[in-house]
């Protein structure tokens, strides 16, 4: 799915347009319903920098020098699939970092991180993703993508189920996190969660260890979100509510998945922790066993 796919997805008067969209891969299937981030999204805080403009279809964040800003959806969800499009803040973005991910309330939480970490003028961002289960995370991976992710919109995918997480790009599957309960790993399955993304100062450690800093004469930088659709399973009172149609619930990459999740882990993956023999010199976690 390349990164505009998405962007004609357009609500009819008084009904939200519901447009089904089927790739090359069955278990790639992006439903695209055009959700008004004010019905969706509350903005937390930044006091003025977060702001939903458009009618409600678009959002932007941003960030100088004395805050950033962020917001969180209004629901919570137990499985689905969550896709967003984001244009990352561009030119000189060392320092800074857009974090969009799930994640559960209390001391032992659930989190599904996307987290983009800026660079210099014609450096690639990285992506860094890592999965929390019970409080317990730990499992970075980190990629450089395939593209410029300032130039334009592109499609950030989580696909939940009990089985397994999809980590996804345009489309392309870039992790793989699967159900391992059976050899005690924790696994995301009985916490609700929420939505949240926010832009704000990391440059103690995100670009280079924390060797290059903020420029604040670029300031303010801005990310910019659409596109928002969430086919899941929304929380309320207790228990959750899923869709009739739920082709997302007991998915499983096939072959052909398989085959794209390796591309992109052979050519653009830059850490795993699964491979990290300094951090881990007694042996790997159980899961790396299995898991892509």
């Amino acid at each position: 799915m390349g990164s505009e796919s998405m962007a004609s997805c357009k609500p009819s008067t008084g009904i939200l347009n519901f447009l089904l969209i089927s790739l090359l891969d069955s278990s790639l299937i992006v439903s695209c319903i055009a959700s008004k981030f004010y019905q969706e999204f509350d903005i937390t805080w930044g006091n003025g920098r977060g702001k939903i403009l458009n009618n409600g279809d678009l959002l932007t964040l941003s960030l100088d020098k004395a805050s950033g800003s962020g917001f969180q959806s209004k629901k919570e969800y137990l499985f689905g699939k969550i896709d967003m499009q984001l244009k990352l803040v561009p030119g000189n973005s060392a320092g800074t970092v857009t974090a969009y991910y799930l994640k559960s309330p209390g001391n032992s939480w659930d989190e599904l991180d996307f987290e983009f970490l800026g660079n210099l003028s014609g450096d690639p961002y990285t992506l860094h993703t890592n999965v929390y289960s019970q409080g317990k995370g730990d499992r970075e991976q980190q990629f450089h993508l395939w593209f410029d992710p300032t130039a334009g919109f592109h499609t950030y995918s989580i696909l939940w189920n009990p089985k397994l997480i999809i980590f996804s790009v345009d489309g392309k599957p870039i992790r793989e996190f699967k159900n391992l309960e059976s050899i005690g790993v924790p696994f995301p399955k009985k916490q609700q969660m929420r939505i949240y993304s926010s832009l704000w100062n990391a440059d103690d450690w995100a670009t280079r260890g924390g060797l290059i800093k903020t420029d604040w004469t670029r300031a303010p930088f801005t990310a910019s979100y659409r596109n928002f659709n969430a086919d899941a399973c929304i929380w309320s009172s207790g228990r959750a509510a899923c869709p009739s149609k739920n082709s997302w619930l007991w998915k499983q990459l096939d072959a052909t998945s398989l085959q794209r999740l390796k591309w992109v882990q052979k050519n653009f993956m830059i850490y795993n922790y699964c491979t990290d023999t300094k951090r881990f010199p007694l042996g790997f976690p159980p899961e790396c066993s299995v898991n892509m």
